[in-house]
């Protein structure tokens, strides 16, 4: 079988490191026999071009100095910012849907497999009619909030594709339900970015406790209410916080830390080597992801790191919003308090660290059904089904 990727951003060069699940779920993909394709769009003049065996195929859009809507930052996040990425969103479809059409006519795929619909889901549509394969999109959810909050004119546009479409999928529950104001047709969940080499793995925690946080620095990820529920609970409990992680919220956060007097009980890493952060997972006590949804209505897709974590049998708490409720199943696999509660959020956390039983309790738990749910095995083969279908 003879699959196209349409894809936003894909490593322009050995070591570059962007949306390491996709690459990965593409490794697997042709582990299975299948012989894929991906197209992407250029960065700054890069040409077509292979990366670890799979062909990339790079259509230019723009003068080489300005060729930079996609990679270095999401396309939203620029076209939101500056005029200038508004004017360019019509040379990327234009230029987009045309290198899809002569790579269809060129080559038989049998399916066209789009990620982040759009605007790729016009280019894969047009893509369907030149090569008659089958149609295939995936919805993250972030480009969803895009359309309703920022540009609702495309809501009638986005519900036409995804009608022609031959299979839809979104990567959580969260994700499939915002879809449902769009269109009412069958939805599959597959956690696309949640695969998982899951295996039990050995955790040593820390003392005093550690608490552990890893992600993008970022609104959305609500490490402020984090740092204000450690605050509450250091009073109580001798212990550590961990943020692993860079974004544009550091230098703010770094501040309401010495506002509250941490000191050296918030200890902020940046980011860290594979190595020293699976050493960080080990060493945790508890991991937490106060997640919220920000300013832009944007939240957790799904939270693959709440994942990572439970296969170190880590337990978990997080906030109730997103994806994250595929995941965590409050009092089962973890803790769930509301999102911006720092002191629900505390006690969560207190629960887990002062009753020893219930933390493993919960941890293997935890462990038990991300074993099941969110292993590589299962996600290639519900992948695999939906190219069947």
């Amino acid at each position: 079988m003879k699959v196209l990727h349409l894809v936003s951003a894909y490593p322009r060069r050995q070591g570059d490191i962007i949306t390491p699940w996709l690459i990965e779920t593409i490794r697997r993909l042709k582990e299975k026999g299948l012989e894929i394709v991906i197209l992407a769009p250029s960065y700054k003049g890069l040409t077509s071009h292979f990366h670890e065996g799979i062909r990339v195929e790079r259509f230019r859009y723009f003068f080489k100095r300005w060729e930079n809507l996609t990679h270095e930052e999401t396309a939203p996040d620029r076209v939101n910012r500056s005029i200038f990425y508004k004017l360019l969103v019509p040379f990327y479809v234009f230029f987009g849907t045309l290198k899809t059409i002569c790579l269809c006519r060129r080559e038989k795929f049998e399916v066209i497999h789009v990620h982040w619909p759009i605007p790729h889901a016009l280019f894969g549509l047009f893509g369907k009619w030149v090569s008659k394969a089958k149609l295939v999109l995936t919805f993250y959810g972030v480009e969803l909030r895009w359309v309703k909050q920022k540009y609702p004119f495309l809501r009638k546009p986005l519900k036409l594709l995804i009608g022609k479409a031959d299979v839809v999928t979104a990567i959580s529950t969260h994700t499939r339900n915002e879809m449902l104001s769009l269109s009412d047709r069958p939805i599959t969940i597959i956690p696309f970015g949640a695969g998982l080499d899951i295996q039990e793995k050995p955790a040593t925690p820390a003392t005093p406790p550690e608490l552990l946080f890893v992600g993008r620095l970022v609104e959305r990820k609500g490490v402020s209410f984090l740092i204000d529920a450690f605050n509450i609970l250091s009073r109580k409990l001798d212990c550590r916080l961990f943020i692993v992680g860079e974004g544009p919220e550091k230098e703010k956060l770094i501040k309401q830390v010495a506002e509250l007097k941490l000191g050296n009980k918030v200890i902020f890493t940046g980011g860290i080597p594979e190595e020293e952060l699976a050493w960080r997972y080990q060493n945790c006590s508890v991991f937490v992801l106060p997640a919220i949804i920000d300013s832009k209505g944007d939240t957790e897709g799904l939270g693959v790191v709440l994942i990572e974590a439970l296969t170190y049998k880590r337990p978990v708490v997080a906030s109730r919003v997103g994806g994250i409720v595929d995941i965590v199943e409050d009092g089962k696999t973890g803790f769930l308090a509301p999102e911006k509660d720092s002191l629900a959020l505390s006690q969560a956390i207190e629960k887990l660290l002062t009753d020893k039983n219930l933390s493993r309790r919960l941890a293997e738990q935890g462990y038990g059904f991300v074993k099941v749910r969110f292993s590589w095995d299962r996600i290639i083969g519900q992948i695999l089904e939906a190219y069947r279908k």
